[in-house]
């Protein structure tokens, strides 16, 4: 396979790749922009640790002085989670300037899957992706994670979407967009912080195995991507009484405060940790960790069909 020219593998990556082994694609925004020190790496290390574990490769996304990286070393793992200044948070449309910087960035979901495609990697563990903001009738403020969605043949195992947005609107603004949403053992749309928004998801699927075939058609049919639905452990989970408040009085400071735009989501996930006393960061954590664990099982499914 002719690699992209702005695109760099690890050897380790590459070989798997090469030789049809399970590969799991995992971003960076979250180590980079979406928790504290030294949370971060730590996560981003177990997060690996657990894809392994399960007989899969990780394949850390990023870019790093310009160049678009399918995998990265433990060193760069550490530089990125040292959150040095310059350090920016990519989507997809930042790309092209980054690479003409030669800078370096953490991914978002967006840039994530589009670059997993561009290496031929089919499937990626995130946390939670974006969606409609809520007040976005009005700002119009819709994150570009959907719009990848809907267009990029990747499989992204998450546990929804982040629960200060708006949820019903990001459900209808998927199906709009032709993308299937998936339930992991549920028929409920997860919200992040806790197993069941009230919400439902598309299709249950019992089984690793089951979501791999379902993602192998999805290819064949020429469809985008699929959003894969784990809910958190009910042991990790927040009440969602708790949770409800929280994110309402966190909406309620971004907006006195004028805060809008990409500053959006990391002031609110800051409040809610502040506010939950930080117990939601051992939620955020708990939850990629699973997460990867599923996407390393269905990777493993994928490879042997």
């Amino acid at each position: 396979m002719s690699r992209h020219p702005d695109l760099d593998l690890t050897p380790e990556v590459a070989r798997a790749l090469e030789a049809g082994q399970p590969v799991v694609a995992l971003e960076t925004a979250i180590v980079t922009h979406g928790m504290p020190r030294p949370v971060n790496l730590e996560t981003a290390q177990a997060v690996e640790a657990e894809i392994r574990a399960q007989g899969a490769v990780p394949a850390t996304i990023a870019v790093i002085d310009g160049r678009l990286r399918a995998g990265v070393t433990a060193e760069e793992l550490e530089m990125l989670a040292a959150i040095p200044e310059g350090v920016q948070k990519a989507s997809r449309k930042d790309l092209p300037a980054i690479i003409a910087k030669r800078a370096t960035a953490g991914t978002t979901v967006a840039a994530t899957m589009f670059i997993a495609d561009l290496a031929g990697i089919p499937i990626f563990a995130t946390g939670g992706i974006g969606g409609v903001h809520r007040g976005a009738e009005t700002t119009g403020d819709v994150s570009a994670d959907l719009t990848e969605l809907g267009r990029t043949p990747v499989g992204v195992v998450c546990a929804g979407a982040k629960s200060i947005l708006d949820l019903p609107r990001t459900l209808e603004w998927l199906e709009t967009a032709g993308v299937p949403v998936l339930g992991y053992r549920s028929d409920a749309f997860p919200a992040f912080f806790t197993p069941d928004s009230g919400l439902g998801v598309d299709q249950r699927m019992d089984s690793p195995a089951e979501i791999a075939t379902a993602l192998a058609a999805g290819r064949r049919l020429g469809n985008g991507g699929t959003l894969i639905c784990n809910p958190i452990a009910e042991a990790d989970a927040l009440p969602k009484d708790q949770i409800d408040a929280v994110i309402a009085q966190a909406v309620a400071d971004a907006a006195a405060q004028g805060i809008e735009g990409k500053a959006v989501t990391p002031f609110l996930l800051g409040k809610v940790l502040d506010l939950t006393g930080g117990d939601s960061l051992n939620a955020n954590v708990a939850l990629v960790r699973s997460n990867a664990r599923l996407a390393a099982e269905i990777a493993v499914a994928l490879a042997s069909q």
